[in-house]
Order: C-alpha cells, then structure tokens, then sequence
C-alpha cells in the first residue's frame, strides 16, 4: 500500500500540481490533500492515484526494495533515448 509521502513525492516528482492530478484522474482536490496526509484512505482512490503516476512514468518503491534498510521510496522511471534512425536503416523515402 503506497503512504501519503510517497502519493505526494510521485506527484512532486511527475512535475503535477495538485490541480493537474486532480484533473488526471477524476478526484477531487480535497480527496486528493486527503490521500496526501491521511493514513487511512480508501484503497480504490490510491489504486487510482497509482495508476496515473505511473502512467506518467513514478515508480513506487516498497521499503527495502532497492536497498535493505530503507524506507518506501519514489523514482521515476528512465526515458528511452531517441538514437534517430541507424545507417542500416536509412533509405530513400527516410532520407529527409
């Protein structure tokens, strides 16, 4: 089950405001500052919450997962590089 910490850092982390997350998944703002700081919320709205972070490219981390001692954690999660198109690929009608 992902903490409050973790929903707000995924969110921070992902570059959204409060707003911008709201408007993401169909939440209300107020549900929202709830999931944030709350230790009981209900398990559909992290579950929705969750999705859409890692839509956005957040990784949740369980505690110890990537390092034995440590607690939940955050990442997001590394972008492909566009390498453009190989040599052996080139041809005419890419030839631009």
């Amino acid at each position: 089950m992902l903490t409050g910490t973790q929903i707000r850092a995924g969110r921070a982390i992902a570059g959204l405001s409060i707003e911008d997350l709201a408007a993401a998944t169909g939440l209300s703002v107020e549900a929202l500052n709830e999931a944030e700081t709350s230790t009981a919320v209900d398990p559909a709205v992290v579950e929705r919450l969750r999705l859409t972070l890692e839509a956005k490219g957040v990784v949740f981390l369980a505690a110890g997962e990537d390092n034995p001692g440590a607690g939940p954690g955050v990442r997001l999660r590394q972008r492909a590089t566009d390498e453009g198109i190989r040599p052996q690929n080139l041809s005419s009608a890419n030839d631009g």
